[in-house]
């Protein structure tokens, strides 16, 4: 048993700012590369940002500079800083992980999403 925990997503103005927060907790052997996805309504849901285990960072075009990614390994716990928030951002965040456990091979875990709406 995986379970990714979302938190920080609400409603704020243009060029406000919000911090997503996903912890995972369970059976947990490793944790490899994680990500946030968001999904706008009637639109497929889309690569915000992914982290590997080494720090490596990729961030889709739209969120460059004002996005950050970052990881804490000690807590399981994945984190999205989002600065200057554009109307345009508004839509579900989730939260996806690469999990090991035991006696089974690496898959993916996604979280339950944290909506954030951006007004102006």
């Amino acid at each position: 048993q995986v379970q990714l925990v979302e938190s920080g997503g609400g409603l704020v103005q243009a060029g406000g700012s919000l911090r997503l927060s996903c912890a995972a907790s369970g059976s947990i052997l490793s944790i490899n590369d994680m990500g946030w996805y968001r999904q706008a309504p009637g639109k497929q849901r889309e690569l915000v940002a992914t982290i590997t285990s080494g720090g490596s960072t990729n961030y889709a075009d739209s969120v460059k500079g004002r996005f950050t990614i970052s990881r804490d390994n000690a807590k399981n716990t994945v984190y999205l800083q989002m600065n200057s928030l554009k109307p345009e951002d508004t839509a579900v965040y989730y939260c996806k992980a690469a999990v090991g456990v035991w006696r089974k091979r690496q898959d993916d875990y996604w979280g339950q999403g944290t909506q954030v709406t951006v007004s102006s």
